[in-house]
């Protein structure tokens, strides 16, 4: 079940984020030492809140037995786009189609919102990541380099 994110889920919800994005950390060797703004090292509760409470973004879990164990928000851009962040599953619940779910539910809010375009930011050495999204609908559109990241990342869109 995807239901919209409560004050009270933030706390699961940083953790969420944190253990999903630690296995492409350890994957590519990002540490906190070296990527201290990648996403599996920066979130936290402060943040969260923030996107909530200040950006009012659209925040949203995958519930399962009474577990969050997936995640996503929409940062609702300027004219008619907005950018997908921080889709998250639980490593021990994926390859069950909840990721799918979340990025199908997060077209049908991104739609309600206004939004003709979706924007992604991924990990571009991460092609299994890469490959899922354009799989289910998104177009590679360009790459940037940034010297607090120790890897390239990927930006792609999905017309909605």
């Amino acid at each position: 079940m995807i239901r919209e994110v409560t004050h009270e889920d933030i706390p699961v919800c940083v953790n969420l984020i944190k253990k999903s994005f630690k296995t492409v950390a350890d994957e590519y060797g990002f540490t906190e030492e070296n990527a201290p703004r990648f996403t599996a090292f920066a979130t936290t509760e402060e943040r969260l809140l923030w996107h909530m409470d200040v950006e009012h973004r659209p925040m949203f879990a995958y519930e399962e037995d009474g577990i969050l164990c997936g995640y996503y928000s929409l940062l609702i851009q300027d004219g008619d786009e907005c950018e997908l962040n921080n889709l998250a599953v639980l490593p021990e619940f994926r390859h069950k189609c909840i990721g799918k779910q979340l990025l199908e539910h997060s077209y049908s809010i991104a739609r309600d919102n206004g939004c003709k375009l979706m924007n992604i930011g991924i990990v571009e050495e991460n092609k299994k990541l890469r490959k899922w999204y354009e799989d289910n609908g998104a177009t590679h559109v360009g790459t940037q380099k940034y010297d607090f990241f120790p890897f390239t990342c990927g930006y792609m869109k999905i017309e909605l």
